[in-house]
C-alpha cells in the first residue's frame, strides 16, 4: 500500500531560526564549552575515558596517538580525527596547562608555535593525577553513564573529577555568539580555595583571594594589575595584563644586554616570532638606535632571548619601549564562561568553587552510598559463612542427603528436609531451623573446604569486624555532612602534597611603562631624490664637497632640518608627508630608498607634482592650478598636519593637479592649452582660498580643451616653448585678464 506525501507548510525563517538555535545550542554545550563541574569540553572528556578504557594508565606502556584518536572517534566522538589529536597534544602540554592530564612521548610541538608530529610517530599515556584524581571512581556509580552517537557504547556525562579543573587548567573555546577564556591557576592555592568554602560557604571574592592571588600561567610572567583582580574575579569578566621576566646582564667592555627568560601567556607559539620582528622593525623605524643584536637563545631548559645594547643605553627605558611597542607586555582577556546546569552562564570565582563543591559532595555521596551497598553485602556473606562454620557437620550432613543443589539450597534457606536424607532424628530437627539468606546460602554453597581451617575462620571473623567498621564508618560519611566534609578535605590534602608546586607567576601592581624618547639634536641637512624616486639626506658639508655631481644628478636638492618633513604634491590632489628622520643619514654615493617605501606615496597611482619641506611651506603662499584651469592660492600654515596623507586640493571629477608653486611678488601665471592657446595673468589677481576650496576659474577654455602646462614666471624668467616650430618667449606674452579665452599661438 503506498503511502501519501505529506506536505508541511510553514515559514521559512521560522525554519531557519529554528535549525540555527539548535545549532548554536549544540556548537556552545556539546562541543565548545568546559563544564563546571570537570572543567572538560567533550572531546577532552571523551579522549581522557577512552585512554582510561584502553587501559593506557600512567605505570602502563605508551600508545600510539593514532590508536588512541581512531577509538575515540569510532565509539565517543563522531567528528574530524585532526579535532580530537590537537585537543590531545593540548592537554599533553606543559607549556599551556596549568598541570597536563596526559603524559606525551615524542614531538608534542613546542613554546615557539612548532606542530606536533604526526598522530602515527607519537605516543601518550595519562598522568598519575589524571589517573587518580580524574577516573579513579567511575567503577563506584558516581557519575551518570549515557549512551554515545549511535548508542552501541555507554559513556560518562561528567568526569568524576575531585579538583576544580576549571581554574586549575583554564579554558579557551569559540561557541556561537560567545567565547570562553580561563586563566590557568596554582595547583595548590586552589586546594586551599576550595577548602576555605567548605569552611565558609559565605566567603567573599576578597577573602577567596587570600588563597587564590590570581591566575598562575605555565609561562611564568608578572601580572601588573593586581588590584583590578578582584573585580574581574567578582564579575568573571575583565582584562588581565601580563609582562615577560626581564634581566638586564652586564658584559664585556661596559655594555649591557636585556634578557628576557619569561614570556606573558599570550606570546606562546608565533606571538615569539613576531616579538622578535617587532624588535627588528623598531630599529628600522629608527625607534631606537641602542639595539645591535636580538637572538633566541631558547631551550629545553627555558626561555632565552637576548637582545644586546649598545655601550651607554639605557637599558631601563629600552625595556619600557619593549612593554609598550612589543608583546613583551600583553592582555589576557578573562571570560569566565562555562557550563553550569546545562546552560552556558559567566560566573565568578567563588561560584565556580560553589559548584564543584556542590559536585564534590554528589560524588561522594553516590561514592559511599555503592561502598555501603558492597559492604552490606559482604557483611550479610560473613555472616552466613561465620555461622555455616558453627554446623558445619549438620551442613556436610544435607550436602551429603540432597540429591541435587537446589534441594540443599532450599533446605539451607528454609528448613525443607523433605527431599533431604539424614541420618537422625535429631540432625533433622536442626536442618528444619536453617534460615540462611539466598546469597549466605549461595557463599556456603560455593565454600571451599580450606575455608573450615582454624585460621581461616580467624581471618573471615577479622574481615567481617572490618566490614563492619567500614558500614559504620560509611553510614557516619552519608549521614553527617560535617564527616563527609573532613573526608573530600583529606583527599585534597593528599593531592596538594603529591601535585602541588610553587607559583610561577609573580603578581603585584606595576606603574604602567614610559618610555623617554632621546631628544634629537636639530642640524641642517641636504634632501636628495633622483628622476627614479630614491631619496636619501647628506651633510651639508658632504653635499658642498659634492654640489656639481648631486645637482647633475638629483632631481630635487633640498635643505631642510633633519627634525622636518617633506611634503609631497601629486596630481591627484594629495599632499604627503615624510618625516627626514624616515630617510636613510649617510654617504653621498649611498643609494637612498624609494619614498613610495617611507611615506604613502604611491607612484604606480600618481604622480609627483612639487616636494619641498614642511619649514618653506610656512609663511608664504602656495600656488595650484589644475588641467580644467582652476586656480587658486594657498596659505602654506594649512599644510602643517600630523596627518601622513591629506587633501592638499579639492578636485573636480576627471580634474587633476598641474601646478604647485610657491607665489613671488610681481610674478605672472602663464596657461598654455591642448588647442595651444595661452593666457598670461598677473598672480596677484588670483584670490587666496582654503585648501578645501575648488578655485576660481583662470582661462576660458574651449570645447574639448584642457591645460597642457602651467607656468610661473618671476620678473626676470625668461622661458620659451615651441609650438609648431615656432618659438615663442612666455615673458613677452600679453598680460590678460583672469578667466578670458586667450590667444591663439
Amino acid at each position: 500500500m503506498e503511502t501519501k506525501e505529506q506536505i508541511i507548510r510553514t515559514e521559512y525563517s521560522e525554519v531557519m531560526q529554528k535549525s540555527y538555535i539548535d545549532y548554536a545550542m549544540s556548537v556552545i554545550i556539546a562541543r565548545a564549552l568546559p563544564d563546571v563541574r570537570d572543567g572538560l569540553k567533550p572531546v577532552q572528556r571523551r579522549t581522557l575515558y577512552d585512554m582510561h578504557e584502553l587501559g593506557i594508565r600512567y605505570d602502563k606502556p605508551y600508545r600510539k596517538c593514532a590508536r588512541i584518536v581512531g577509538d575515540t572517534m569510532g565509539k565517543y566522538h563522531p567528528h574530524g580525527d585532526s579535532s580530537i589529536y590537537e585537543a590531545l597534544v593540548v592537554m599533553a602540554q606543559e607549556f599551556k596547562k596549568g598541570m597536563p592530564l596526559i603524559d606525551g612521548h615524542g614531538n608534542f610541538g613546542s613554546i615557539e608555535g612548532d606542530g606536533a608530529a604526526a598522530m602515527r610517530y607519537t605516543e601518550a599515556r595519562l598522568q598519575k593525577i589524571t589517573q587518580e584524581a580524574y577516573l579513579s571512581d567511575l567503577d563506584k556509580d558516581v557519575v551518570d553513564f549515557v549512551p554515545n552517537f549511535d548508542e552501541t557504547e555507554k559513556e560518562p556525562a561528567v568526569l568524576p573529577v575531585r579538583v576544580p579543573n576549571l581554574l586549575i587548567n583554564g579554558a579557551e573555546g569559540i561557541a556561537v555568539g560567545m567565547a570562553t577564556s580561563i586563566p590557568p591557576h596554582n595547583f595548590g592555592e586552589v586546594i586551599d580555595g576550595v577548602k576555605a568554602y567548605m569552611k565558609n560557604p559565605d566567603i567573599t571574592t576578597a577573602e577567596m583571594m587570600k588563597y587564590i592571588k590570581g591566575p598562575d600561567f605555565p609561562t611564568g610572567g608578572i601580572v601588573t594589575n593586581q588590584d583590578e583582580l578582584l573585580n574581574i574575579y567578582e564579575t568573571g569578566m575583565g582584562k588581565i595584563k601580563v609582562r615577560g621576566k626581564v634581566e638586564i646582564e652586564q658584559v664585556k667592555g661596559g655594555r649591557e644586554r636585556i634578557v628576557i627568560t619569561e614570556i606573558p601567556y599570550t606570546m606562546i607559539g608565533a606571538n615569539i616570532g613576531k616579538f622578535l620582528n617587532d624588535v627588528y622593525s623598531l630599529v628600522e623605524t629608527k625607534k631606537t638606535a641602542d639595539i645591535t643584536d636580538i637572538s633566541n637563545q631558547s631551550s629545553k631548559e627555558g626561555i632565552r632571548i637576548v637582545i644586546e645594547l649598545r655601550k651607554g643605553a639605557d637599558a631601563g627605558n629600552l625595556c619600557n619601549l619593549l612593554y609598550k611597542k612589543t608583546k613583551l607586555e600583553d592582555t589576557f582577556g578573562v571570560n569566565m564562561l562555562a557550563v553550569a546546569d546545562g546552560r552556558p552562564e559567566t560566573l565568578g570565582l567563588v561560584p565556580i568553587i560553589r559548584h564543584h563543591v556542590k559536585f564534590q559532595y554528589e560524588l561522594a555521596t553516590r561514592k559511599y552510598k555503592t561502598l555501603l551497598a558492597r559492604e552490606l553485602d559482604k557483611k550479610e556473606i560473613q555472616e552466613g559463612l561465620i555461622r555455616a562454620c558453627d554446623v558445619i557437620d549438620l551442613i556436610i550432613e544435607i550436602l551429603r542427603g540432597s540429591k541435587n543443589i537446589k534441594d540443599a539450597k532450599n533446605c539451607l534457606m528454609n528448613g525443607d528436609t523433605s527431599a533431604i536424607t539424614l541420618k537422625s532424628e535429631a540432625s533433622r530437627k536442626k536442618a528444619s531451623m536453617l534460615n540462611f539468606t539466598e546469597r549466605q546460602a549461595t557463599a556456603i554453597l560455593e565454600m571451599r573446604l580450606y575455608k573450615l581451617i582454624g585460621l581461616e575462620v580467624e581471618a573471615l571473623i577479622a574481615e567481617h569486624d572490618v566490614t563492619l567498621k567500614n558500614i559504620a564508618e560509611y553510614e557516619d560519611i552519608l549521614t553527617n555532612r560535617g564527616t563527609m566534609a573532613r573526608v573530600i578535605m583529606k583527599e585534597l590534602d593528599g593531592m596538594k602534597k603529591s601535585y602541588a608546586r610553587d607559583r610561577r607567576t609573580a603578581i603585584d601592581n606595576v606603574e604602567e611603562a614610559v618610555y623617554e624618547e632621546k631628544k634629537i639634536e636639530e642640524t641642517e641637512v641636504v634632501f636628495l631624490m633622483d628622476r627614479f624616486g630614491y631619496a636619501k639626506t647628506v651633510d651639508v658639508a658632504t653635499y658642498e664637497r659634492n654640489k656639481e655631481a648631486a645637482d647633475a644628478e638629483n632631481k630635487y636638492v633640498i635643505s631642510c632640518l633633519n627634525t622636518g618633513k617633506i611634503c609631497i604634491f601629486t596630481n591627484t590632489g594629495q599632499m604627503h608627508l615624510l618625516k627626514v628622520l624616515d630617510l636613510p643619514f649617510g654617504k653621498f654615493r649611498d643609494k637612498g630608498l624609494p619614498i613610495d617605501n617611507v611615506s604613502n606615496y604611491d607612484s604606480a597611482k600618481e604622480n609627483l607634482v612639487y616636494i619641498t619641506d614642511l619649514a618653506s611651506l610656512c609663511g608664504c603662499k602656495i600656488m595650484f592650478g589644475t588641467k580644467t584651469a582652476m586656480l587658486k592660492q594657498v596659505d602654506g600654515a594649512e599644510f602643517d598636519v600630523a596627518k601622513r596623507t591629506t587633501a592638499a586640493t579639492k578636485l573636480t571629477e576627471g580634474d587633476e593637479v598641474l601646478l604647485v608653486a610657491p607665489v613671488t611678488e610681481g610674478a605672472t601665471l602663464v596657461m598654455q592649452s591642448a588647442k595651444d592657446m595661452f593666457l598670461r595673468i598677473d598672480v596677484s589677481t588670483i584670490p587666496e582660498k582654503k585648501k578645501g576650496a575648488v578655485g576660481v576659474c583662470g582661462m576660458k577654455l574651449g570645447a574639448g580643451d584642457e591645460l597642457t602646462n602651467l607656468y610661473m614666471l618671476g620678473n626676470e624668467d625668461a622661458p620659451t616653448v615651441t609650438v609648431k616650430d615656432k618659438e615663442i618667449v612666455l615673458n613677452r606674452l600679453h598680460i590678460g585678464n583672469r578667466a578670458t579665452k586667450g590667444v591663439k599661438k
